[in-house]
């Protein structure tokens, strides 16, 4: 390659033009006078350099620095330039001798991930859905079962996860399949690892929730950071995760987090990065209660689709609320068994932060409590905030949760970490999510995706192929399939096709309306529009029937606040823990020789 150029398209007496000078000629080596010729193939417009060529290259009045001329190439043709028609830009890619004008890599990349997507979707073959930062799965279990429920196959593509004891306990799962890739190794050692990166293979959607450690409201009180990406360990993990995206080239992705996640710069980050990549975002806060589990956990979910995809949260179906006690999740424990205990030195730890005006309290729950606090990954330190489940003769003994209670609170069977030792069980659960919540968010993005398959067409290979026929050769050959507008007549129906110019609106019964994407504005692919011609030479008449669906829901936009006074509170709280006496709460962890960044579950 000698020269790389992502040039806007310009226009001259309604005419699309594109105009190159200086190094986006003199780099593929064609100077003034050179001659040359152009070629259309593949979607690609090709100046090759020709000494008996057709067309020469110019001169500007201007020179360079040192008084060269400056190269000059003008093209500015209808014909010509008619694949690029409604689009903004193009990318200008030079070799010796030759330029090529080609749609930009993101364009071509939206078109490559949909035709394969419409492909495995029409021939029943299981989408390959990949996972990052995959923890021992529940995420992963929840996206596939949301697939299924939505009528979609799906088996795990690429599985990404530092602690190889879970990658091998996910390994046993039934959506593990022979064609599933484990990566045991860190997210950011695969984005820089060059030889792997070019052999990762496309995914058909992915879904992650990079660590949370840097972003949780404890997480930043206990280090006293002042943003998320300051964390050593797991605060720059946007980077290679958008790397990893890039690369493999999603339909869709669903990521989760906490909820502070959401206004971290990493965030931001991500959402502009993925507008870039041709993908929409769409977020909301998926809260326990309202699907009836027992712990009130809080994740924020973002779902990306390519553009021309539909999606909206407001399409989200919440079950019909229930009243629960925790009785119907209970194990049974003998009344005499050694799980109870007084745990004094946590009574008097409450007394004490009560004293010195601290908001630690004991969370205490008996078989008629409705709900549980929240299960942290570090639930096996039995600290005073953690629940605790009072003995039913006894008031002054507790225990704690059993490791199956703690799955049922989240709506998992207890078998999902069968196997797993307690402290390990705790820390997957603890950061893990909720199952109804995400597999009815699953669920939501599946019927996106069928809806898209059968309503959408722009990924077809053939319609694109057929309309670049057509234009550049004779529309008499498509008549019978594609058809004119007639003036006078109301035609409704979705965009199947805005490309090359050219906008089809399938009005159903296996036809399509030829409209010129010239005379009609800001048509987004997929919406579904109404459209009258009032006259032969009138612009159309044309209504959006689709309102977008809003970026961020108001329940989002409400928990970040929510977090937000929690961060601020907890920070207060952990202003004076090193001056505590008596029982305090655990020190951290000592540091990793190699850095754990995490599970995500």
């Amino acid at each position: 390659m000698q020269g790389y150029f992502v040039k806007k398209l310009g226009a001259n007496r309604g005419k699309p033009r594109i105009w190159l000078e200086n190094l986006e000629v003199s780099s593929a080596g064609m100077n003034v006078g050179d001659r040359y010729d152009v070629k259309l193939k593949g979607g690609v417009v090709t100046l090759q350099a020709n000494p008996d060529g057709s067309r020469v290259v110019s001169k500007s009045a201007k020179t360079t620095r040192s008084g060269e001329p400056i190269p000059i190439i003008d093209i500015n043709s209808k014909e010509l330039l008619a694949l690029f028609s409604g689009m903004d830009a193009v990318r200008l890619v030079q070799r010796q001798g030759q330029i090529f004008l080609m749609p930009l890599a993101s364009e071509v990349r939206k078109k490559e991930r949909l035709n394969r997507l419409n492909h495995k979707l029409q021939h029943n073959i299981p989408l390959q859905i990949g996972s990052l930062s995959h923890g021992g799965g529940l995420l992963s279990k929840a996206v596939h079962e949301g697939f299924h429920q939505a009528g979609i196959r799906t088996e795990k593509g690429i599985v990404n996860e530092i602690r190889q004891n879970l990658i091998e306990h996910a390994s046993e799962a039934p959506e593990w399949t022979s064609s599933t890739i484990p990566i045991a190794a860190p997210m950011q050692e695969l984005a820089f690892d060059d030889a792997s990166m070019r052999i990762l293979p496309k995914q058909d959607g992915m879904e992650l929730g990079l660590p949370c450690s840097g972003a949780s409201v404890s997480g930043r009180a206990k280090r006293g950071t002042a943003k998320a990406e300051d964390h050593p360990d797991v605060g720059h993990l946007v980077v290679a995760a958008l790397m990893i995206l890039a690369k493999t080239n999603p339909a869709f992705i669903l990521f989760e987090n906490v909820v502070p996640y959401s206004s971290t710069a990493s965030a931001s980050i991500l959402r502009n990065q993925l507008r870039d990549l041709g993908y929409e975002t769409h977020e909301t806060v998926l809260k326990g209660e309202d699907f009836n589990a027992m712990e009130p956990r809080k994740r924020w979910c973002m779902v990306a689709v390519t553009k021309g995809m539909h999606f909206d949260w407001e399409m989200l179906q919440k079950p019909e609320k229930k009243d629960l006690t925790f009785s119907e999740i209970m194990d049974d424990i003998a009344l005499d068994d050694p799980m109870w205990s007084v745990m004094q030195g946590l009574k008097d730890k409450e007394i004490r932060d009560q004293e010195n005006g601290k908001s630690f309290k004991m969370q205490v729950f008996n078989e008629e409590s409705p709900k549980l606090s929240t299960i942290t990954k570090g639930y096996t330190k039995n600290r005073s905030t953690d629940p605790k489940v009072q003995h039913p003769t006894d008031p002054d003994l507790l225990r704690m949760l059993t490791v199956a209670e703690a799955a049922r609170a989240m709506q998992w069977p207890p078998n999902v970490v069968d196997g797993l030792a307690k402290t390990v069980a705790f820390e997957m659960l603890g950061q893990g999510v909720q199952r109804d919540p995400f597999v009815a968010a699953a669920k939501l993005l599946g019927e996106s995706v069928l809806d898209y398959h059968h309503n959408g067409r722009f990924g077809a290979r053939e319609l694109v192929q057929l309309v670049t026929d057509t234009m550049l050769d004779s529309a008499s050959t498509v008549v019978s399939e594609i058809r004119a507008p007639q003036v006078g007549v109301i035609y409704e129906g979705p965009v199947t096709v805005n490309d090359v110019g050219m906008i089809i609106q399938d009005i159903g019964g296996g036809i399509g309306i030829l409209h010129k994407a010239s005379a009609m504005d800001e048509i987004k692919l997929g919406e579904s529009l109404q459209v009258r011609y009032p006259g032969k030479s009138a612009l159309p008449e044309v209504v959006h029937l689709d309102t977008p669906a809003p970026r961020f829901t108001p329940e989002l936009v409400a928990a970040q606040q929510d977090a937000a006074r929690e961060y601020a509170e907890k920070r207060e709280d952990n202003t004076n823990q090193l001056s505590m006496f008596g029982q305090q709460e655990p020190e951290p962890e000592p540091e990793q020789l190699r850095p754990s960044f995490g599970m995500r579950m």
